[in-house]
This record gives structure tokens, C-alpha cells and sequence, in this order.
């Protein structure tokens, strides 16, 4: 009886052997294939990781190109910013890449021939930049006319192309294998059922719900990550189109207005000329109105040059502690003369404004351009204000503006009550040679010398103006915060008038500009010595103990004239030196800021001008 009892017993629990047998596959089984899937899921994620890992290379290495582009174009540090950045986070990100694509696996050929060609690009754009800074701009630029470059970014987007096709054909095996799995799930769960209804039941929907979460996971991945595709190719045609077109708009402007101004100027300057080469041939002596005519052109392209340096933040800055309230006051007489009595000049002047430290003379050429600016603007006869404040540019202003660092601030409007501007003549206005006047009514250089002016200074200038209202015109320029203690004046110029007795080392290695020069000095009463370069220039100081000051030219090959200046100065200590240079970069100028106690004259100079200069330099 008890035999037959443990017999049933034994059969009873034969099918719950079998059901939690079952159940125990079940479960096993399951787990297995979770497993996979979740295997499956973070290869997949791996994979976008990846995809995001070798856009940001790609986006980065065009960065630079961008940057380098730029910077060519301008010759502006600022556009060095997107190059810099992208040589600091490359290395990381190629890392990055290594981690992901170990050697061995079917895309580490692709990463190295990413890496081959990022390494040849930037290995090209440093040398572009190296050779511009040298001053070598035409190599330069065949480097980036010859498409090696370009070869190099398409075989980039070429090996990103292939990782891409890799990861998208295993993404979809991977989708075809979960889609098996879940069929191996619900076919499971369906003989659970059979086997044991409520556990069964109990385990398809959980299955079901996980395994249709992880799907839809996966199918909005599979969907994010091919719109992110899509906006990476679309915003890459964008961008790339937008650069050449604003490059070329900029560049032409540019050019056709330089050419524009000095072929008009040189028309005048060579047609006077051979009117006075005809007259004096004849034996006629009235060429003094051709001289004039000559002189005037040459004067006006001088004054184009210099604004088109002050444009580009080149020009030579000699910053002082400035008052602006003390100096537009100082101005009133010249604004009055400037504008006409039609115009009503009115000034609001803050109690308290703080210091600045800038070029005085920038100051106010700048009011200036602004003051003949606004009355044009106003027909000759309106109101003119000019304002000053102490101004705080916070950071939510910063962040606005991204050329703007926050801080305290001078600023110095103009307001007039004129026709004003429309917003797209707003976005143009500080362009070089854009101008809404008539033609021989402005060079369009105005506005644009006091924007690279107040950006040279570290300030910043913003245009409030609508159609109708009038416009203001705000300068903020950093306010001074060191000691305010008042600079030494100015020592009163030498007398130009006085007849000149000293010996002078004119140092040039352009044979015409010396022979000019040389002419100039003697025409002043100066003894002249002239030498070609720097070591014939220490050799002749050597030889002339009577020698009193070297008027040295800065760009010259070999030694340069601050380099012959340092070594003149060591061994000749009692020799005075004049730099004079038509543009320099980095040799008594730095940062746009003239070197202290430097005497310095730029070409082309008159020879007033030259002869106070000289006299200034004797007598320091």
C-alpha cells in the first residue's frame, strides 16, 4: 500500500518535474538569449558612439580648415581661435578612436587611413600658417590652391563612409538577430503555457513588454542616428557654400574698392606728372599746381592705406590714460568748424567717467568719422549728441555678442537725428568700402577704421538706428583700472625751422626710397650716410664717430631695423634711432601697440613731417 502510495506520489510529481524542467529551460534559456540582446544593444550603442566620435573628427579637422582659411584671408588672430581648439581636442578624440577601433578588427584600416590623412592635414595648415606668418603669403597659398588638402578631407569623409556602411550592415544583422530571438522567446512562453498556464502567462508579458521596449529603443536609435547623418551631410554643403560664397563677396568688395581708390588716385599722380614732364621739357617752369595735384593724391593714398591697416587692426597704436570727457570737450571747436554751423552740437557728459587707456588721436579720428558721418546723414542740418557714460557689459550681453568680453566700460555715443538705417545696412555698415552715398561723396572707409580701431583697443562698438529715427553709435573702450597718476608731457617739438647740422645714418635697402630719402635729409640741411643694410650700417657707425641719429627702415632682409637698432644701441650707446616702416608687424609694434620710447614714422612721410620727427629725436 505505502509501495503503491510513493509509486502514485512518484507519477503525481513526474509532470511538475517536468512543468518546473520546463520553466527551468525556459528561464535558462531566456537568460541566454537576453543576454545577446543586450550584447547586441551595447554593440549598437558602441557603433553611434563611434559614428559620433568620427563626425567630431571630421568636424573638427573642417574646423581648422576653417580657421586656417581665415586667417589667410584676414590675416586676423582671432580666426586661428576654431584651428587652435581643434589641435587641442583631435589627440583626445583620436584616442578615443583607437579605444574603439582596436587593431584587428574589420575598421581599424579605415581609422588608420582617417589618421594618415588628419595628420597630413594638419601638418599642411600649420605649415600654411608658419609660412604666412613668416610673410611668405604666396606659398602660402599655393599650398592650399594645389587640393592636397582637399584629397585629404575627402579621403577622411571616405574612410568615415566605410565604418559607417561596416557599423550599418552590423547594426542590421543585429536587428535581424532579435528580431529571431524574440520568436524564440514567444514560442517559449507559448509551451510554458501548455505546461503551466499561469507562469506561462506571467512570462510572455513580461517577455513581450521588455522585448517591445528594446525595439522601440532600438528602431529610435536606428532613426536618431540617420537624421543625425542626414544634418551632418546637409549642414556640411550648407556651411561649405556659405564660406566660399561670403569669401568671395568679402574679397571682391575688398579688392574692387582698393583698386577702385587707388587707380583713381595714381590717374591723378601720373597724369600730373606727365603734364609737368611736358611743361619742363618745353622749358615752362609752372608746374606748381601739378606738383600740388600730385602731392594731394599721394596724401589721400597714404590716408587710404592707413585706414585700411586700422580696418584690419594693423595700424601702430601709441595708448595713453585718455579722459573722454576732457577730450570731446577739447574738440568742440574742431566738430563745429567740421560740421557747419547748420549742424546743433549738444553734449551730455557723465560726472564720474571713468579713465581708458587708448590713442588719444584714435579717439578722435573716430568722433570725428562718426560726427561727418551723422551730418551727412542728416543733410548737412540736424542735432548731433555726443554722450559719454560709464557702462557695465554683463555677461548675459557677452554671451549676446561673443566678440565682447564683459566688464567695465567707457563709452563715447553719437547720436543724430538723420534719416537712420535699415537693419540690412546695419549689418554691412562697418564693411571696408560699403557706403550709401553718392559717388565722390565718401570712400566707405570711415566706419570701418573706427571698428578695427575700437576692436585693436579691446572695446566694442554697436549700431542702434531704425529707419526714420535717427542713429546711435556706441563705442565702448576698457576702462582703465591701474595707477591714474598724470602721464609726463610732451616734450615741445624741435623747431623744424631750424637750420640742421647733424650727421644722419639713413639705413634702407630699397635703393629708390633711400635715394629719396636721402634727398629729403639733405634738403633739411642734414648730413647724409647711407647705407643698404644692417651690417654695412654697423660698419659705417663704426667708421663715423660724428654719426648723431640712424634712420632705419624695419623690414629689411637679413637683420632687421629693430635687430640693427638693439646692436647699434649696445655698441654705440649715444646714437639715436628713428624706425620708419610703411607696415610692420611684431618688430617695435606688438599687439597693436607701439613700443615705449620708440620714435617711429610711417612711410609715406612729408618732409615736415620727417623734419619734426628727426628734431623730436635729437632732443630726447
Amino acid at each position: 500500500m505505502i509501495a503503491r502510495l510513493r509509486r502514485a506520489l512518484r507519477w503525481q510529481a513526474l509532470p511538475l518535474l517536468a512543468g518546473f524542467a520546463i520553466v527551468s529551460l525556459i528561464i535558462g534559456g531566456r537568460a541566454i538569449l537576453a543576454e545577446t540582446q543586450i550584447a547586441d544593444r551595447d554593440a549598437s550603442l558602441e557603433a553611434i558612439e563611434a559614428q559620433q566620435t568620427l563626425a567630431s573628427l571630421l568636424s573638427l579637422a573642417q574646423d581648422a580648415e576653417t580657421g586656417q582659411r581665415g586667417y589667410l584671408l584676414t590675416g586676423e588672430k582671432n580666426y586661428l581661435l576654431p584651428y587652435q581648439h581643434a589641435v587641442e581636442a583631435l589627440p583626445a578624440l583620436l584616442k578615443r578612436a583607437d579605444e574603439m577601433f582596436p587593431a584587428g578588427s574589420d575598421r581599424a584600416q579605415q581609422v588608420v587611413g582617417i589618421k594618415d590623412a588628419l595628420a597630413r592635414k594638419q601638418a599642411e595648415l600649420a605649415e600654411t600658417i608658419r609660412l604666412y606668418d613668416t610673410g611668405n603669403t604666396a606659398k602660402a597659398l599655393d599650398i592650399v590652391r594645389g587640393g592636397r588638402g582637399k584629397l585629404d578631407m575627402d579621403q577622411i569623409r571616405a574612410n568615415i563612409d566605410a565604418i559607417r556602411r561596416i557599423d550599418g550592415a552590423s547594426l542590421a544583422a543585429r536587428g535581424e538577430r532579435m528580431e529571431q530571438i524574440e520568436g524564440w522567446l514567444r514560442a517559449g512562453s507559448f509551451a510554458a503555457l501548455l505546461g503551466i498556464l499561469l507562469l506561462g502567462i506571467f512570462t510572455i508579458r513580461q517577455s513581450s513588454r521588455r522585448f517591445r521596449e528594446v525595439a522601440a529603443a532600438q528602431e529610435a536609435l536606428s532613426a536618431k542616428n540617420a537624421a543625425l547623418l542626414n544634418e551632418i551631410e546637409t549642414r556640411e554643403q550648407a556651411e561649405s557654400q556659405l564660406r566660399q560664397v561670403q569669401k568671395m563677396e568679402a574679397v571682391g568688395q575688398l579688392t574692387g574698392g582698393i583698386a577702385h581708390d587707388f587707380n583713381n588716385m595714381l590717374a591723378v599722380i601720373t597724369s600730373a606728372m606727365n603734364l609737368a614732364q611736358r611743361k619742363l621739357s618745353r622749358g615752362e617752369h609752372d608746374v606748381q599746381s601739378f606738383v600740388e595735384a600730385a602731392a594731394d593724391a599721394a596724401a589721400r593714398a597714404a590716408n587710404l592705406t592707413a585706414r585700411l591697416l586700422a580696418f584690419s587692426r594693423q595700424q601702430p597704436l601709441a595708448p595713453q590714460i585718455v579722459d573722454a570727457n576732457r577730450l570731446v570737450t577739447g574738440m568742440s571747436d574742431l566738430l563745429r568748424r567740421t560740421l557747419g554751423h547748420a549742424v546743433e552740437i549738444e553734449t551730455v557728459l557723465a560726472g564720474g567717467l571713468w579713465k581708458t587707456h587708448a590713442d588719444p588721436s584714435q579717439v578722435e579720428n573716430a568722433i570725428i568719422n562718426l560726427a561727418v558721418n551723422a551730418r551727412d546723414a542728416m543733410n548737412e542740418k540736424g542735432r548731433l549728441t555726443i554722450e559719454t557714460a560709464n557702462c557695465h557689459l554683463d555677461e548675459a550681453y557677452a554671451a549676446a555678442h561673443p566678440e565682447v568680453k564683459a566688464g567695465q566700460y567707457v563709452m563715447v555715443a553719437v547720436t543724430d537725428t538723420g534719416a537712420g538705417m535699415s537693419s540690412d545696412i546695419m549689418g554691412k555698415a562697418f564693411e571696408p568700402f560699403f557706403t550709401t552715398k553718392p559717388a565722390a561723396k565718401g570712400t566707405g572707409l570711415g566706419l570701418s577704421q573706427v571698428f578695427g580701431f575700437v576692436k585693436q583697443s579691446g572695446g566694442h562698438v554697436k549700431i542702434y538706428s531704425e529707419p526714420g529715427e535717427g542713429t546711435t553709435i556706441k563705442i565702448y573702450l576698457p576702462r582703465f583700472t591701474g595707477s591714474e597718476e598724470a602721464a609726463t608731457p610732451a616734450r615741445a617739438s624741435g623747431r623744424s625751422d631750424v637750420p640742421a647740422t647733424e650727421t644722419v645714418l639713413l639705413v634702407e635697402d630699397d635703393a629708390r626710397v633711400r635715394a629719396s630719402t636721402a634727398g629729403t635729409l639733405l634738403e633739411l640741411g642734414y648730413t647724409v650716410i647711407e647705407a643698404a643694410g644692417g651690417d654695412e650700417a654697423l660698419r659705417k657707425l663704426g667708421e663715423n664717430a660724428a654719426i648723431a641719429l640712424m634712420l632705419t627702415d624695419i623690414v629689411m632682409p637679413g637683420m632687421n631695423g629693430r635687430q640693427l637698432a638693439e646692436q647699434a644701441r649696445k655698441n654705440f650707446r649715444s646714437v639715436k634711432v628713428v624706425f620708419m616702416t610703411g607696415f610692420t608687424r611684431n618688430a617695435v609694434v606688438h599687439n597693436g601697440v607701439l613700443d615705449h620710447d620708440v620714435h617711429f614714422i610711417a612711410k609715406p612721410f612729408t618732409l615736415e613731417q620727417l623734419a619734426a620727427k628727426l628734431r623730436d629725436a635729437l632732443a630726447d
